[in-house]
């Protein structure tokens, strides 16, 4: 039975509403924000006024390691040498640099992001693109054909009679903007419905190792907040110690509280007292007064398990044990740490190919939206990320020449090899093109002293005039 678009909105919301929980979970680790695990709560009720949660955010370096090597620089159609220069265009229109990489981490943190495809009113040469996040958005795959089917998106804006709730609803031919008026949702009259009739939903999900059972992606966290919250837990035990135990604790005897006073005669309190790590008592010793001294307490234990902790932080994530603080007395050389990347960057080409094909789809719905119709070849576009690794510049230009010099590879991917942008590599051929007309119009014109002496240097500005 075909549901309504009612019937679609209440049930879309409803499985959006049961993974909310989860999604803001994953979320507070990443912002460092979780609350404190493995304590007691007698003992987190008793030290609540004086220790707080101490957050060692593995979580955060564990997705930015990843994140930062997530730069795509353009699309390219099958058989083009070069990137699109159209499809860049309205890229960098929607401000696409920003949200790709806002999308990239929020899905890496909660599984999934959104992208939203649609006309734009003031420019209908320019779709609109927009990424969303999962606290706000949730998609329904078809089972069959595994593409989306349907997907809401919700929202809340303040009126004058206070919050208004809204949704927006996409379905394969049209997208619909809901008001909830009175606890029962009906289409917002203010906004025109998008009767698109593409086939399509104009939605893709941005998800982070989709898996055949998990179409909507798992986080980068699942494996690493377990170790987090024990490194969290055991260094805010350290802390506790070393409120309590690190500094030398001290006992009087043979004082009373009439003995404990300031410069100005004044009693001190007993607070001061306690930080200063003394015991007394009015009882003395058989010879007198005296004051002892206990050694404090280590905290190597305390240092030994947190390196410990990070260790298995590395092993899993992939991430090189320089990230998480572990160094030797002999540094690595600058093999060695490319080496230790190799597990961090294998993992970042499988985020590329996955991201990859989504902004591929996304590129193809934005090209319906502008032409109208579909167009066949953007089934076979490549997306063009950065590279991955690290190596040095010295190492990549050495490379890049020598392939170049052995006539394998042409001066264009020489230049893609080097890490120059789409534009500035359009800006070096027009350069060439430019360097190439100069001289052949000097050898038209016989002048081959100047051919030899190479191309002509740009005209100096002329002085600025000289007012009195």
């Amino acid at each position: 039975m075909e549901r309504t678009e009612l019937q679609w909105l209440t049930h879309l919301i409803k499985c959006h509403d049961k993974e909310l929980p989860k999604l803001r979970r994953l979320n507070s680790y990443y912002e460092g924000t979780q609350p404190l695990s493995y304590m007691a709560p007698e003992l987190q009720a008793e030290l609540e006024e004086t220790v707080r949660q101490v957050v060692i955010n593995w979580p955060r370096l564990v997705v930015d390691s990843i994140e930062e090597r997530l730069d795509v620089e353009g699309f390219r159609f099958p058989g083009q040498p070069s990137a699109d220069g159209e499809l860049w265009r309205i890229w960098q229109a929607n401000d696409m640099d920003l949200q790709s990489q806002q999308g990239h981490l929020d899905s890496l943190v909660m599984g999934r992001a959104y992208v939203v495809i649609g006309a734009r009113e003031d420019d209908e040469a320019t779709p609109l693109i927009t990424v969303e996040s999962a606290l706000d958005m949730y998609a329904e795959f078809d089972p069959r054909t595994r593409v989306v089917r349907a997907a809401v998106k919700r929202w809340e804006e303040d009126g004058e009679a206070g919050t208004v709730k809204h949704a927006a609803l996409y379905l394969p031919d049209s997208t619909s903007w809901w008001v909830q008026e009175k606890g029962e949702w009906v289409e917002d009259s203010e906004h025109d419905r998008d009767d698109h009739e593409t086939g399509e939903v104009m939605v893709e999900v941005l998800a982070n190792r989709p898996r055949l059972k998990e179409p909507n992606g798992v986080s980068e966290l699942a494996d690493v907040i377990p170790l987090s919250d024990a490194a969290c837990k055991v260094a805010t035990d350290m802390m506790v110690s070393a409120e309590y135990h690190a500094t030398p604790r001290r006992v009087a005897f043979g004082f009373g509280e009439e003995d404990f006073q300031d410069e100005q005669g004044r009693r001190v309190s007993a607070f001061s007292r306690i930080i200063g790590r003394m015991w007394a008592t009015e009882k003395s010793k058989t010879d007198g007064a005296d004051v002892v001294q206990f050694p404090e307490a280590s905290l190597a234990n305390f240092h030994q398990t947190l390196q410990q902790l990070a260790v298995l932080v590395a092993s899993i994530s992939g991430m090189p044990p320089h990230f998480l603080g572990q160094a030797t007395d002999n540094p690595a050389s600058a093999d060695g740490i490319r080496s230790s990347e190799t597990r961090l960057v294998k993992r970042t080409e499988r985020r590329q190919r996955g991201g990859g094909t989504t902004w591929e789809r996304v590129c193809r719905k934005v090209l319906r939206i502008r032409d109208g119709e579909w167009n066949d070849d953007v089934r076979s576009l490549e997306t063009i990320w950065r590279d991955a690794s690290t190596p040095t510049v010295a190492q990549v230009a050495d490379a890049a020449v020598k392939k170049f010099t052995a006539k394998i590879v042409p001066l264009r991917q020489t230049r893609e090899d080097l890490r120059y942008s789409q534009a500035q590599i359009q800006r070096m051929e027009d350069q060439d093109r430019e360097a190439a007309d100069d001289a052949l119009q000097r050898v038209m014109a016989g002048d081959f002293a100047a051919l030899e002496a190479g191309p002509k240097p740009p005209p100096e500005p002329a002085p600025e005039p000289v007012v009195a």
